[in-house]
């Protein structure tokens, strides 16, 4: 499970005991329930267990692992969703660039969660109330194809399959610069970036991750890839093509481009899995967002 919060201290922080610091971040934590989390071992300093009298320091990580929101109620929200398949069991919705998966602190409102919510009544609950549905996720700037489980059976089915490397994901990236090898396969482990604890980075530490890729077509100073992913790691895409000096077009996180309004060119094309109840394997399809064929077109004139 992703966290709840993760957040680097910067200098302009006003510092203080970690209970203050944390309550002036989420204004919906209570000190009461921040001391909770401190105690059973869910809110961590620098990957550490601390006291509730901790006084945070600039370059502190602070992570909070998982809060129950029994009492915060999740917004549905009228929302035009890209719905691909749907069933008793899931369905399979096509995500615009920019859209948030899940609630977060800061962003607790207009998330793919709220829209799934006002669409439907029953949505899996084994990530909590912020996350009903919610079997994998992909990242704010990056569109395309995500399944939903509308019950836990079906949730508890496909996140197995996850697991076992046996879903389909393929992504269609538009990189930086032009890739000379017509495929290749990126075997690097990926862990907290030790630089800046926010990001993610290619590390021995870090869990295995695999990235399967393939030059579609090239450009001046482009390349469109097609990848694969054999592992579902944190930022795995982008921090593997940054690797290999290629980052994606629009990463300004990873890559050298600057904030822009689409988000960055990656797409998440096709998504492949057994039906939890059906027991056939399925596969679904999603065009490139027009902002990402306007650029295609650009650049091949």
């Amino acid at each position: 499970m992703d966290n709840y919060l993760e957040y680097e201290v910067k200098e302009e922080d006003n510092l203080g005991r970690i209970d203050k610091f944390i309550s002036e971040i989420d204004k919906d934590l209570s000190r009461t329930t921040i001391k909770k989390l401190i105690e059973d071992s869910k809110l961590l300093i620098n990957e550490s267990k601390i006291k509730p009298s901790y006084k945070v320091k600039v370059g502190d990580l602070i992570e909070i692992l998982e809060v129950d929101f029994t009492e915060r109620e999740i917004t549905p929200t009228k929302m035009d969703l890209d719905i691909v398949y749907e069933d008793d069991d899931l369905l399979v919705v096509n995500k615009p660039s920019g859209l948030v998966v899940h609630p977060a602190p800061g962003h607790y409102q207009d998330t793919l969660v709220n829209g799934l919510m006002y669409h439907m009544t029953s949505l899996s609950n084994l990530n909590g109330n912020t996350r009903p549905g919610i079997v994998h996720r992909i990242d704010k700037d990056t569109s395309g194809l995500l399944m939903v489980a509308k019950n836990n059976k079906a949730h508890m089915i496909l996140s197995e399959e996850l697991k076992k490397k046996k879903t389909k994901r393929e992504y269609i990236a538009l990189v930086e610069g032009v890739i000379k090898n017509m495929r290749g396969k990126i075997n690097a482990p990926i862990g907290r970036s030790k630089n800046n604890r926010l990001k993610m980075d290619v590390i021995a530490s870090g869990k295995t991750a695999v990235t399967h890729f393939e030059v579609l077509e090239t450009f001046e100073e482009n390349t469109l890839i097609k990848c694969v992913l054999e592992t579902g790691r944190t930022h795995q895409i982008r921090v593997h093509m940054a690797y290999i000096k290629h980052p994606i077009v629009g990463d300004f996180i990873y890559g050298s481009s600057k904030v822009n309004e689409f988000g960055q060119y990656l797409h998440a094309k096709t998504l492949g899995f057994t039906h939890p109840t059906k027991k056939e394997f399925m596969q679904f399809d999603s065009e490139l967002p027009k902002e990402f064929n306007d650029l295609l077109n650009t650049l091949k004139k």
